[in-house]
């Protein structure tokens, strides 16, 4: 009993982070094995394996025009977060003047506002200048709240730097154009991409604030929700396992890049 009690004291740590990554990853499982489910319509109950579904991800009606959807609002608003908000934070961490504390509270606002709230006050919002829900609305929606995650984690990369490198530039004649494009830019181009990424997973993920802004565009969100109650087809968990993968791939790259040049 005492080695037992020994070694569960060793290994608590492990065990409790196997039991969380277990806990996580169940739903990811799900759809990457029922993925390869012959359901047909519905896919609800393990009926067989194919690949078939892999072979045809737009199989199910409307599956892929919602997917396309998402995928053009959320490099929309992608884009335009991540300038502006970068622009932001640079403002915000690198200047003093009045109003900066008030502009960072004010940053934190859509991030901590219920997303239902944020999409109905929109909705409100658009409706009022007489603008129908759709798919421009729903971008310019997109950028207001991803924003506020790009600021913030532009500014914490900012705040990061160490400020000596730029002194060091300027000591060696560079000016303060080519400071920021050979020395600022590329130590705070890792936020901005992981700012990118962010914005890109919260946007294509949205549900509540498209559905209010949406209108009668289908997203992939919108696509699922609609789909669930009879029965998700195994071409959505497709695209979903897809999507998955492509994102694991990402993270482990970047791992990759950053121990080489860590070496370096």
């Amino acid at each position: 009993m005492r080695k037992v009690s020994r070694w569960f004291q060793r290994n608590l740590i492990r065990i409790y982070a196997l039991v969380a990554f277990t806990y996580l990853l169940i739903p990811v499982a799900y759809t990457v094995v029922f993925s390869f489910n012959d359901g047909g319509k519905s896919n609800l109950i393990w009926k067989g394996f194919t690949f078939a579904n892999w072979l045809n991800p737009c199989g199910a009606p409307e599956v892929c025009t919602a997917l396309g959807n998402s995928i053009k609002i959320g490099l929309l608003a992608t884009t335009f977060a991540t300038i502006l908000g970068t622009m932001i934070a640079f403002a915000i961490g690198r200047h003093k003047f009045r109003g900066r504390s008030s502009t960072n509270l004010l940053i934190f606002l859509p991030m901590a506002t219920p997303e239902i709230v944020l999409g109905a006050s929109l909705l409100s919002l658009f409706l009022t200048l007489k603008i129908n829900p759709g798919f421009w609305p729903t971008v310019i929606a997109h950028i207001m709240f991803c924003m506020s995650f790009v600021v913030v984690t532009v500014k914490a990369r900012i705040a990061s730097l160490d400020p000596r490198l730029e002194q060091a530039a300027m000591d060696l004649y560079a000016n303060e154009v080519e400071t920021f494009r050979r020395v600022t830019l590329p130590l705070v181009a890792p936020g901005i991409a992981a700012a990118a990424l962010l914005a890109f997973s919260l946007s294509f993920d949205d549900f509540i604030i498209t559905n209010f802004n949406s209108g009668t565009m289908t997203t992939f969100p919108k696509f699922i929700y609609v789909s669930a109650a009879r029965g998700i087809p195994p071409q959505a968990n497709v695209i979903g396992s897809s999507m998955f993968i492509i994102a694991l791939v990402i993270v482990i790259l970047g791992q990759v890049v950053g121990r080489k040049r860590a070496v370096k």
